[in-house]
């Protein structure tokens, strides 16, 4: 399912709630649409997946916060089931929050044996402006668990070297049945026997002890999408640590950072250069040249160009990383007053001194007053 109404608005809470807050009213909603309770009910099926879509994003400090920032759109995507979730999916993954696998009312509570999940892995990847303005490939090596190929994964010598957990019957689970007022209700928890995987292993793999998973080093492509900014997460479903025993594989995260280019600032999708101009060039105007995040350009400098003028270069700045347009970059006009002269370009300055055109005007004062005014309000 692949929900777009907001994740706060389907679990009834507000933007600032609690992880506690946001856990007791998934819990309240998954109850109140259980297909147990609504048995034929597709209406609450469908909200019971949409409750625990909602749940998945808000219940991660990280995917929360990158929801909060891009919403649906987010780069990258969130990873895990955030495309859509199978009743299976939300049984395994957030069974434990009702205290046990949640049943009753004819027992739908009954899941298959409990899938093993791998942890997710989190990486930063360094980034020039270039790099941001094009996007990027970029191959990183990472050392995580991945599966044992001498048991492809299920921690068994051999194929007949595991059977059918005695405890559970390869449920999984334990099921404890109570007699209630609304009728019978029964209860699920993890088999202890076997760790609710079904079957226990009678002769372990010696390559990985029965585990399943060996540490390797692995080379991953990652493509970074242009536009992104500091402190964006993206994340890569699967790529994260293998699980024990076969199961499903965790996450890659993919923190960016960027490098600090030597003349060009970053403010939000605008690019900044701050130039500095002899007070020849601001007078009399001419022609320099500037960077850009491609290369050099060259920019005419009008005769009179004050301080605090800003140049504006259309197009040359960073994308949107929604692919709404691109930034510009921005010349800051900073003219540059020598402090020391030769006595001949003294004397050459103090005859210019009394030259109505080196004296301010009025509106050039008002001009400069404002920027100012701006600057610090």
């Amino acid at each position: 399912m692949a929900s777009k109404r907001d994740y706060y608005e389907i679990l009834e809470v507000t933007k600032t709630a609690t992880s506690e807050e946001i856990k007791k009213a998934y819990r309240k909603k998954a109850i109140q649409f259980h297909p147990d309770k609504n048995p034929g009910d597709k209406e609450a099926e469908e909200k019971f997946k949409e409750a625990a879509e909602a749940y998945e994003i808000l219940s991660d400090e990280q995917k929360r916060a990158r929801y909060d920032r891009f919403g649906h759109e987010a780069p990258g995507g969130f990873g895990g089931h955030s495309g859509g979730f199978s009743m299976d999916d939300i049984f395994s993954q957030f069974g434990d929050i009702f205290g046990g696998h949640f049943g009753g009312f004819g027992g739908f509570g009954q899941r298959g044996p409990r899938v093993n999940k791998g942890t997710d892995l989190r990486v930063k990847v360094k980034l020039t402006l270039k790099d941001i303005a094009n996007g990027v490939e970029k191959k990183i090596k990472v050392n995580k668990y991945v599966a044992c190929s001498h048991c492809s994964g299920t921690g068994a010598e051999n194929s007949s070297a595991y059977q059918t957990c005695s405890t559970c019957k390869g449920s999984g689970v334990v099921t404890r049945v109570v007699n209630t007022m609304l009728g019978q209700m029964q209860s699920q928890s993890t088999c202890p026997t076997c760790n609710g995987e079904g079957k226990v292993i009678t002769k372990k793999c010696a390559h990985c002890s029965g585990e399943g998973i060996v540490r390797e080093d692995e080379v991953i492509s990652i493509n970074i999408p242009a536009g992104v900014a500091e402190g964006m997460q993206l994340s890569m479903s699967g790529k994260g640590n293998a699980a024990r025993h076969g199961g499903i594989n965790g996450d890659l995260l993919i923190v960016v950072e960027e490098e600090q280019h030597p003349e060009l600032f970053r403010d939000d999708n605008d690019v900044v250069y701050n130039l500095l101009l002899s007070v020849s060039t601001a007078a009399l105007g001419g022609t320099v040249v500037v960077p850009t995040i491609d290369g050099k350009v060259k920019v005419t400098i009008e005769p009179g160009t004050q301080p605090g003028k800003v140049l504006r270069l259309r197009n040359k700045g960073l994308p949107s990383v929604n692919r709404y347009g691109t930034g510009d970059l921005l010349v800051n006009i900073s003219v540059y007053i020598p402090e020391k002269l030769s006595d001949n370009e003294k004397n050459t300055l103090q005859g210019l001194e009394n030259s109505p055109n080196f004296q301010p005007s009025k509106s050039i004062k008002d001009k400069i007053f404002a920027h100012f005014h701006k600057m610090f309000d």
